[in-house]
């Protein structure tokens, strides 16, 4: 097992007044050449957007752009004429493609807005832009890992262009549980929502962050209360 441990004050970090976000991966003014990517797992972006607040209309191209509300929700406008609210709950998955335009705005004049924003480098490139969004229950992740995004829709989760599999769980109790990786050579990348959790022999925490690979599974030994993200990804 080879193992990256990101813990949440190591992240980059930038304050614009209307957006305070933490940088997992290089982004934006935050360089690290050790921090750029995990495999195919670009950017892992912990966005916090005033009310009435977000980002104008901007370009994106050959990405796969996955964006997860975890307080409030996303107003989104694209040049493909979508235009929808991406709620709590719910996820919402675009492919860039040849080229797309859109723009995101904290849907509420009076609350802030949190959301994860993470990219994916496609498998393929110059594809037709599409836009996805799905909502997924909340009992459905209770201490069991709820796909959200594969390469074949299994279990009804979002399409996305890269052999990816996102997952989400919440433990209710205190549990140890295994994740299986679905393709040989993956690596896994487990982000900390809430919580306390043991991986990959780490004591992990709120907004905590670790990349393993050489795995086939990877066990988890969490506490009450843990909600965590683990995606999935090739490493070449």
């Amino acid at each position: 097992m080879e193992k990256i441990l990101h813990k949440a004050a190591t992240r980059g970090s930038a304050d614009l007044g209307w957006l305070k976000t933490h940088y997992t991966f290089s982004f934006a003014e935050y360089y690290d050449p050790k921090r750029v990517h995990f495999g195919m797992l670009r950017a892992l972006n912990d966005d916090w957007i005033a009310a009435g607040s977000g980002f104008g209309m901007h370009p994106h191209d050959n990405m796969e752009s996955i964006t997860i509300p975890l307080i409030g929700a996303v107003r989104h406008q694209d040049n493909l004429g979508n235009e929808y609210r991406i709620h709590s709950g719910e996820v919402q998955l675009m492919s860039a493609g040849t080229g797309i335009v859109h723009s995101e705005f904290n849907a509420s004049e009076d609350a802030a807005l949190n959301l994860l924003q993470i990219w994916v480098f496609p498998n393929q490139r110059e594809l037709k832009p599409s836009y996805a969004q799905k909502k997924f229950e909340v009992k459905d992740r209770e201490n069991q890992f709820q796909c959200l995004v594969s390469p074949d829709e299994r279990q009804g989760s979002l399409l996305i262009h890269q052999n990816a599999f996102f997952s989400l769980i919440d433990f209710t109790q205190d549990l140890s549980l295994d994740y299986v990786l679905k393709t040989q050579g993956a690596g896994v990348y487990v982000f900390v929502i809430a919580g306390d959790v043991q991986l990959a022999d780490e004591a992990l925490t709120t907004r905590d962050g670790i990349g393993v690979w050489d795995i086939e599974t990877l066990s988890f030994q969490a506490k009450k209360g843990c909600s965590a993200l683990i995606i999935e990804v090739p490493l070449v």
